[in-house]
């Protein structure tokens, strides 16, 4: 009989809480996670995870105390490590928790995985304070009722105000979603949640929190049935929170930490003194990739990345968006030719099963960075940026109602992108992006054209 992970014979003891985690999902449990397990000192490091606006996984990961399986699934064999760096799992609803662990002088280091769309910012990289939900929480926070909060930015400022007053001393954050220069975005969010909410903070704010740039890569697809199946038929175990991943992993990260953290650079990560030219290497070359076969390959038929990157026209549509990304990438041609011959390889990966509508998501979100700074560049260096026009032709479709179902977590303000004829609804789109090269738009409508619209 299939037996559930435990402590008692599988992982490690209970660390203690020196990390909280917002955000408790699969690449969480994928990226960071995994980091903190194989640090030399995993011992000392216990990470407190809280999940978004559900507990999901987490009611499955208390249950077998908060351990887990990692399958890292190559393109032949599959390997297994049962991940023990989650002390303890929360729901996002327990801010009570949240701020208990923030006034504790061992916890120093808090990382986040929340998604682009869960940092509310507004089109100038500012906090959205226009957002009622972004309001109601200033206006908790300046009242003193912290637990009532309910965004991201509230819990983060929040947790911050409670520590100050607790004089619990200096506390590092980690931003690890797919941002440019992430830390100077989460710098700038809670700045600006603090000088509205409670700027006697702001003090605390300069002098003891640091903020870190990073740059993460790991595809993590959604977790299914299969990978259960394949943990209970190899380990004997009944693992319901297990996940797969890829063997390849990356993390780079810029920035001083204003307290102790766990040696992740003996598990494989790198600190640089500036991550901007790998984070424009991924943000590009992997995410808008991703994001192009999302919108244009399930236009053509494709589910999977595999599936995508092995159809000619679709690896052909990829290479002429990376030929545009390279020519504006600040690193040497053959340091970006052996990243793309690796990415290759990645999507190539049958066995990942990695889910095209899964990357879809958040289209309004991710283009802005993914796609369209190379395509300006490109446009204003003379060039014809195909590749690149073809995935703003491709998401146009999407808004449509072609390819992948549609999911944005700003559904409400591009919903009117879609409407009208085709025609209209290019100029709408390269109106939200900030378009406004009459050839591209041209282009972008007959790429639309060509695609079916």
């Amino acid at each position: 009989m299939a037996r559930r992970l435990n402590r008692s014979t599988d992982g490690r003891p209970v660390a203690d809480v020196r990390i909280v985690h917002l955000g408790l999902g699969n690449f969480f449990r994928a990226h960071q996670a995994w980091y903190t397990d194989r640090a030399p000192d995993a011992a000392q490091w216990g990470i407190a995870a809280f999940a978004g606006r559900s507990m999901g996984i987490g009611a499955e990961l208390s249950r077998q105390q908060n351990l887990y399986t990692l399958v890292s699934v190559g393109p032949e064999r599959n390997e297994y490590r049962v991940i023990s760096s989650i002390s303890a799992a929360h729901s996002g609803h327990d801010v009570a928790a949240l701020l208990d662990y923030f006034v504790r002088p061992e916890v120093s280091v808090v990382t986040m995985t929340i998604t682009e769309a869960g940092y509310l910012c507004n089109e100038q990289g500012r906090l959205d304070t226009s957002n009622p939900d972004v309001a109601d929480d200033i206006e908790k926070v300046g009242s003193g009722n912290l637990v009532a909060v309910r965004t991201a930015p509230g819990k983060l400022a929040a947790g911050l105000l409670s520590r100050s007053r607790a004089g619990a001393g200096p506390i590092t954050l980690v931003c690890c979603d797919n941002l440019p220069d992430n830390g100077t975005m989460l710098a700038t969010v809670l700045g600006d949640f603090v000088r509205e909410a409670c700027p006697e903070a702001s003090a605390y704010l300069d002098d003891e929190v640091g903020f870190i740039t990073t740059m993460v890569d790991r595809i993590t697809p959604r977790a299914t049935d299969a990978t259960r199946q394949a943990v209970l038929d190899e380990c004997g175990v009944d693992d319901p929170a297990a996940l797969a991943t890829e063997p390849f992993s990356e993390w780079v990260l810029a920035g001083t930490f204003t307290g102790p953290r766990p040696s992740w650079e003996e598990a494989g990560a790198v600190f640089v003194d500036d991550v901007v030219p790998h984070e424009t290497r991924k943000l590009w070359l992997l995410n808008g990739a991703h994001s192009l076969m999302a919108y244009a390959a399930t236009i053509v038929g494709h589910a999977t990345v595999a599936d995508a990157i092995t159809d000619p026209i679709v690896r052909g549509w990829v290479d002429e968006w990376w030929d545009v990304a390279q020519r504006h990438l600040e690193l040497p041609d053959d340091v970006i030719a052996d990243y793309r011959a690796a990415l290759l390889q990645r999507f190539s990966n049958p066995r990942m099963k990695d889910q095209l509508s899964r990357i879809a998501a958040d289209g309004s979100q991710k283009l802005p960075i993914r796609i369209v700074p190379a395509l300006l560049a490109d446009r204003k260096a003379g060039n014809s940026p195909l590749g690149a026009e073809r995935a703003v032709a491709a998401w146009t479709l999407h808004l449509r109602g072609r390819g992948a179902p549609f999911n944005d977590a700003r559904s409400d303000k591009i919903a009117h992108l879609s409407d009208g004829s085709l025609e209209d609804s290019v100029d709408k789109v390269c109106e939200f992006l900030e378009i406004d090269d009459r050839d591209s738009k041209a282009s972008i409508l007959t790429l639309a054209r060509q695609l079916g619209g």
